[in-house]
């Protein structure tokens, strides 16, 4: 039996035909609740102004949706990219925040042109053959760093580290030294976010966890009257509260644009960012959109080189004005879908009502706790680094579960770009232990054979992540007509998850054209999971 195939009756389809203008409509509406709250938490995780968040969510929404963005995905600032935005800040600052700010749109400039450069030269695919678990490995060391970065905010202390290991053994001080009042509001946060899922009354279930968050800790902190400085006592000690504690916003948005600062660039920090904001932006922004096609019921595949222009050029309007980087944001786009979004008319609605938002009421917003955005942020987090991934890790195969705990561990160590390259390059160990040749990983062997309906590419060698593009190339450019494609496997001694998982994918947005792979039953599957590392028998 092949490993998996995919059939549909029909010709791959055109763009499916608009649904009724209210589902998108309502779907936007739902989506600019959920990042109304999350684009100033990450924004001021970021080291960012806040509103420089909703700068970003509002360029993403109505000006990238009608630049030919992926259809269903909604655009904005993203989680993924908090620890790189907050390091460049601190780093091209050098203990200026304001400063720092500025180097980092100029930087965000130069990303957001490499961007639209490697749109224009096709290169998004490439995207595909980065390891899902050096990228899981990666998203879960972001979700550690935003924890120990948030928790403090969400009790209201201080800290003195700036590590990520560093803040995380000063959380049990943060904890004792909590301001009462503040911890009442995250915590109260926190027990919104995380129990409003678990509802059984599936109306109320509909309704966005951060919104339920916000109508109760706004009264809440307005009760506390932090709106002005003042002092309370708790067990005999004093703690003062105040504005600082609520969300600073200016007051128009034309009053929010900063213009960027290209000094940065004069070193090689500011390149290091580059390449950073550059490539880690775009590969997550690429694997989201490939994810929600998966979810996209039409199978109507997005064109990943256009989406990738499209949200360069958005890059680049949010550097010049202030915003945040924006990618394809995986979570909000899945709350699209779900709300029945059918077009990139609830990506617009989303940006438009942001906009609006912004526009008229400032001032409740301003009457948001930033420990309900760290609330917000740590929920974020928490699902990022979730324990379950170790779980799901194992299960695929020891291998995969060291290329994750690599990647996590190194990046709290050091940095994300080493931190993935650490993962990476224990990948290429893993492979040239298991017999590859650097040849093989490098000059991937393909043979082509076309008859009737069917074409078959027999691979030789090794069937690696370095082999995904060369396969996706012949699958794209096969003869007219073509109802088949089987994978050979017959000839190879090495299969790695990369490039099964990516192949799966691919499978699914073939439309009418089956996809099997075969020979892979004479190659021994590091664990029981269909998607496992495959080698050859030793013996």
């Amino acid at each position: 039996m092949p490993l998996f195939r995919y059939l549909a009756d029909a010709p791959v389809p055109p763009p499916p035909p608009r649904p009724p203008l209210w589902h998108d409509l309502r779907a936007g509406a739902l989506v600019a609740l959920i990042a109304l709250p999350l684009s100033l938490g990450i924004a001021m995780a970021s080291g960012f102004p806040p509103v420089a968040g909703l700068l970003t969510a509002i360029v993403g929404g109505a000006l990238v949706s009608l630049l030919g963005s992926a259809r269903l995905t909604i655009k904005g600032p993203a989680a993924g990219l908090i620890v790189i935005a907050l390091a460049s800040v601190q780093e091209l600052g050098a203990g200026d925040h304001g400063l720092g700010y500025r180097r980092t749109l100029g930087v965000l400039v130069v990303a957001a042109a490499l961007q639209i450069g490697m749109a224009l030269l096709r290169a998004a695919s490439y995207g595909i053959v980065i390891s899902p678990s050096v990228v899981q490995g990666m998203l879960a060391a972001i979700g550690v760093i935003i924890v120990s970065k948030q928790v403090h905010t969400l009790v209201g202390v201080s800290t003195e580290a700036d590590t990520p290991l560093g803040l995380l053994a000063e959380i049990p001080h943060s904890v004792a030294n909590a301001n009462p009042e503040i911890l009442v509001l995250g915590v109260t946060a926190l027990l919104v976010l995380f129990g409003w899922p678990r509802l059984r009354v599936g109306r109320l279930r509909r309704v966005p966890a951060a919104l339920v968050a916000l109508l109760v800790t706004i009264p809440l902190a307005t009760w506390f009257e932090l709106g002005y400085w003042h002092s309370h006592t708790f067990l005999g000690r004093e703690f003062l509260v105040g504005p600082d504690f609520l969300v600073t916003l200016p007051g128009s948005l034309l009053d929010a644009v900063t213009l960027p600062d290209f000094a940065g660039l004069a070193s090689a920090a500011g390149w290091k960012f580059v390449v950073m904001f550059a490539l880690i932006g775009s590969i997550e922004s690429t694997l989201s959109v490939l994810a929600v096609d998966a979810m996209d019921s039409s199978r109507h595949p997005s064109n990943l080189d256009r989406d990738l222009l499209a949200t360069g050029t958005g890059n680049l309007v949010c550097a010049i004005v202030g915003g945040l980087p924006m990618i394809s944001e995986i979570v909000r786009s899945r709350a699209n879908i779900d709300a029945g979004a059918g077009s990139s008319r609830a990506n617009l609605t989303h940006g438009v009502l942001l906009l609006i938002a912004v526009a008229l009421i400032p001032e409740l917003l301003h009457r948001i706790p930033l420990a309900t955005l760290a609330a917000m942020l740590v929920y974020t987090g928490v699902r990022l680094a979730s324990p379950g991934q170790l779980v799901a890790m194992r299960r695929i195969g020891p291998d995969q579960l060291a290329l994750f705990a690599t990647t996590l561990l190194v990046t709290l160590a050091t940095d994300l770009l080493i931190g993935v390259g650490a993962g990476l390059l224990l990948l290429m160990l893993q492979h040239l232990w298991h017999g590859a040749s650097l040849r093989d990983l490098f000059q991937p062997r393909i043979d082509v054979d076309a008859d009737g309906d069917t074409m078959t590419l027999g691979l030789r060698g090794t069937a690696t992540f370095t082999s995904l593009l060369a396969v996706r190339k012949e699958i794209r450019v096969r003869p007219a007509g073509t109802r088949r494609v089987v994978v050979d496997l017959e000839r190879v001694g090495l299969v790695d998850h990369t490039f099964l998982n990516r192949l799966q994918d691919l499978a699914r947005s073939l439309g009418e054209v089956r996809l099997e792979v075969t020979g892979h039953q004479r190659l021994d599957a590091v664990s029981a999971h269909p998607l496992a590392t495959r080698r050859q028998r030793s013996g």
